[in-house]
């Protein structure tokens, strides 16, 4: 991974694909926290911290549109999923997506979006999303075994962790993040301060 040798946040584009290799989804406008920067107890071995505010997506027909809020997105090398931190003026809500681990190959960050979801409310309320849409494509794109049981696996961790609070279920975390990435982006005059 591509580390940033000053501190200074890497700017990286993100990119979905599905199981067969076809893209999903682009986010335009990302940067990741360098590892000086994480808070104390996280490791830049295993957890990558990247932060978006109204940035681009483009859908895999094309169509484009642009973030609401500002989020915070936690990507676990070890891990099959992510865990997307979308800051909210009624409170943080987040959106967990059972994914492949990402990859990062310069300023491009990859993962394999296995379509099953968990949305968290601001209340703390947890509700499975999509498992007709995981269920089709797993028989269309042929998962196997393997990567329906890791799936499957992950899903109980990632429950157990919401349910227990673990990082990274902490709304004054990814605010903090957010919070930190703003002030220097308004430092350097970046585009995205406002």
């Amino acid at each position: 991974m591509t580390e940033s040798a000053d501190g200074r946040y890497m700017r990286c584009v993100i990119k979905s694909f599905k199981h067969d290799g076809s893209l999903h989804r682009v986010w335009l406008e990302n940067w990741q926290v360098s590892a000086n920067r994480l808070l104390p107890g996280l490791d830049s071995r295993t957890v990558w911290v990247l932060i978006n505010e109204h940035t681009t997506v483009q859908e895999s027909n094309g169509r484009e549109w642009s973030s609401r809020v500002p989020a915070v997105t936690y990507f676990f090398p070890e891990r099959w999923y992510n865990v997307v931190a979308l800051l909210e003026e009624e409170g943080v809500r987040y959106y967990c997506n059972l994914a492949s681990p990402p990859y990062r190959y310069g300023d491009v960050l990859t993962y394999i979006d296995y379509d099953l979801d968990v949305v968290v409310l601001a209340d703390g309320t947890a509700m499975e999303l999509d498992r007709d849409e995981y269920d089709a494509h797993k028989a269309a794109y042929r998962y196997g075994e393997a990567v329906e049981e890791r799936v499957e696996a992950e899903l109980l961790a990632l429950r157990k962790d919401i349910e227990a609070g673990e990082f990274p279920f902490d709304d004054s975390t990814a605010r903090l993040f957010y919070q930190q990435w703003k002030e220097q982006m308004k430092a350097e005059g970046g585009t995205q301060a406002t």
